[in-house]
């Protein structure tokens, strides 16, 4: 990586700090030089493909959604030169003085995302029957069995999967970021928020970015003031035509949006301790965990799925996150 900064781009380095990791295999560095600061992405090719990264960073730019240039690329060794948003991100800043002004500037971001985005020609994957049955599976494989060591009843999960699944697929669809939440949202002086880690985008339901922010792993508001986000936000989007439906059926959508994440999410927390020694996550696992009780609880058809989380889930789970 220094060889190609210094050899290739004849840059001169003053400084060069780790920036970040992320939950895949990649890294990112700050590099100091006398023309300025910028972040490199080192993405191992054996692991990681940054044409994604190019590709829809291209796309989300065309839509005036603020993310990094790209100065610099390096496919055959996975690195990219990138534009620097700093360190402050929306996790950093959150609190219930900032939170109004912080959501409604992602709101804003998270519009632009969803209107200004032709899905026709737009080359993204959609978020499919198979992929949202891949993603739940990995709840049952790294959460359930390799954490817990335990089984799901067919005859619980069954239903339950295909009711999410089945939700989500009846929603309209967008442009999805995929992890529009406080870690990958920075504060920047002019034109915020930076947004970062988009290269999974795909088309998907309407209220997955959403859900993503408002019932964030990483952070949880009260209820009370969640609903009246989601309220906010749904006035937004019918002005703007993407849905047409009232507020009872899109908050059911984005309740059951929110657990096929949280589901998903529990299961990638426990992969990454057990497969990539990353234990800092399993700290974020009881909040999340406690999103998808509080809905299986709310629904009176997942009243069986509500009942296994309470006697042989979050018994367990202590143990693992204590």
């Amino acid at each position: 990586m220094l060889d190609w900064l210094e050899n290739d781009l004849l840059m001169t380095i003053i400084a060069f700090d780790p920036a970040s990791s992320d939950a895949s295999f990649r890294r990112y560095f700050r590099v100091k030089t006398a023309s300025g600061q910028y972040i490199v992405m080192d993405a191992p090719p054996d692991k990681e493909n940054i044409e994604p990264f190019i590709r829809v960073a291209k796309l989300l730019r065309k839509a005036k959604v603020h993310v990094p240039d790209i100065f610099h690329i390096n496919q055959s060794d996975g690195f990219l030169l990138l534009e620097d948003f700093g360190s402050d991100g929306f996790l950093d800043q959150l609190n219930s003085h900032t939170v109004e002004a912080l959501y409604e500037s992602a709101f804003n971001s998270l519009l632009k995302l969803q209107v200004n985005i032709e899905l026709e020609d737009c080359c993204l994957p959609h978020y499919n029957e198979a992929l949202l049955k891949r993603e739940l599976n990995i709840f049952d494989e790294w959460f359930l069995g390799q954490s817990l060591d335990i089984q799901i009843p067919e005859s619980i999960q069954k239903p339950v999967y295909e009711l999410l699944i089945h939700s989500a697929l009846e929603q309209p669809v967008t442009c999805v970021h995929r992890d529009f939440h406080s870690r990958n949202l920075m504060v920047l002086n002019d034109n915020s928020p930076g947004i970062l880690d988009f290269q999974d985008a795909v088309v998907g339901p309407i209220t997955y970015d959403l859900v993503s922010l408002l019932r964030d792993c990483y952070i949880a508001w009260p209820e009370q003031q969640v609903l009246a986000w989601v309220s906010r936000y749904h006035h937004r989007l019918l002005q703007a035509g993407l849905i047409h439906c009232g507020i009872a059926p899109f908050k059911r959508w984005f309740d059951l949006m929110g657990m096929q994440r949280h589901l998903k999410a529990i299961g990638i927390f426990s992969r990454l301790n057990l497969r990539d020694g990353k234990s800092s996550y399993l700290k974020d696992i009881p909040r999340t965990l406690n999103y998808v009780k509080t809905q299986a609880q709310a629904y009176p058809e997942l009243a069986q799925f509500s009942q296994f989380l309470d006697e042989q889930v979050l018994p367990l789970t202590h143990s693992i996150t204590a």
